[in-house]
């Protein structure tokens, strides 16, 4: 029974992107709360204003179950998060948001962690769901090194990077790495924008073009290799950012040998002044099990066909 049940399992794994309800959305907004937010946008109004206004619109349609946080780039009175990470408490919401002021700097490497951070440790209970950071912003980072440096990491755990850049002259440097990006010029086209990201749902089927469905798809794979895939494609890593994973192959000599690296232009810093950090190797990614799965059902497609055919 287990075996005849294990290539919808896996159908079920492959598809989880469409299979979940708006209720299963886990989103982080990270708020660019810097002094630049207070100019004024070329239709009028502050661009902080605008900001406030179509987060607490767009909240409001959020569906229930979901957990959303709204992130400061510049703690406010209460720290950098102005809405905790959780369900969506309307009224606390609005007064929080009502009262946010625009001063600061950008410092947006650091607050993609934290908000990566949030969602991994949610994500390490349940599972399941779509996780996002929304970065809203009309600015570069001024920690530029930490962007470069926590980017790749979390992609590589599987979370969604929306970006949308306010008032902004040219597009932002992430436009071409994040999962989409918008331009917001105006209050109405930022509202659009965020409702977009956080009410926006994944459209598609349980079937392919040929009309052939995803489990009839499946079905030859063997039972015991189904299990294994599922356990690889369902287990996320939600190490915390910036955490590593130790070094493969490194001998013992290699370890006892290893000495501070000598000081050099790649160790001075940046032009701010702030230190460079080392790269981190954080071994093996979700989006790296999926592509294995994936070249693994293949394999046994093609095989699988080529025994029907004699």
């Amino acid at each position: 029974m287990l075996r005849t049940y294990i290539p919808a399992m896996l159908g079920l794994a492959l598809l989880t992107s469409t299979a979940h309800a708006a209720g299963d959305l886990n989103i982080v907004v990270i708020l660019d709360n810097s002094g630049s937010m207070a100019e004024r946008m070329p239709t009028g109004g502050t661009r902080i204003e605008a900001a406030k206004q179509a987060l607490l619109r767009v909240l409001e349609q959020t569906p229930e179950g979901a957990s959303v946080g709204v992130l400061l780039l510049n703690p406010g009175p209460s720290g950098p998060w102005l809405v905790p990470l959780g369900p969506v408490d309307q009224q606390a919401t609005r007064a929080a948001v009502s009262g946010l002021r625009a001063n600061g700097r950008t410092p947006l490497g650091g607050a993609m962690k934290t908000a990566a951070d949030a969602l991994l440790k949610v994500r390490e209970g349940q599972r399941y769901g779509d996780y996002k950071l929304l970065v809203v912003s009309d600015g570069e980072a001024t920690d530029g090194n930490l962007v470069e440096r926590y980017l790749p990491q979390i992609q590589s755990r599987g979370l969604l990077v929306d970006v949308i850049g306010v008032a902004m002259p040219n597009r932002h440097s992430l436009a071409t790495r994040a999962s989409t990006y918008r331009k917001a010029d105006d209050p109405a086209s930022l509202e659009k924008a965020i409702s977009a990201v956080v009410l926006g749902e994944s459209s598609g089927g349980a079937s392919d073009d040929a009309g052939e469905s995803d489990f009839e798809l499946l079905a030859p794979i063997p039972g015991e290799v189904a299990t294994a895939v599922i356990a690889a494609l369902t287990t996320a890593e939600n190490a915390p950012i910036g955490s590593g994973s130790p070094r493969r192959n490194r001998s013992p000599q290699s370890q006892t040998r290893q000495s501070p690296p000598a000081p050099g232009p790649q160790h001075a810093g940046n032009a701010q002044g702030q230190a460079v950090p080392p790269p981190d190797d954080d071994g093996f990614s979700l989006s790296t099990l999926f592509i294995a799965g994936f070249i693994l059902f293949v394999v046994l497609r093609v095989v699988s066909t080529i025994g029907k055919a004699r």
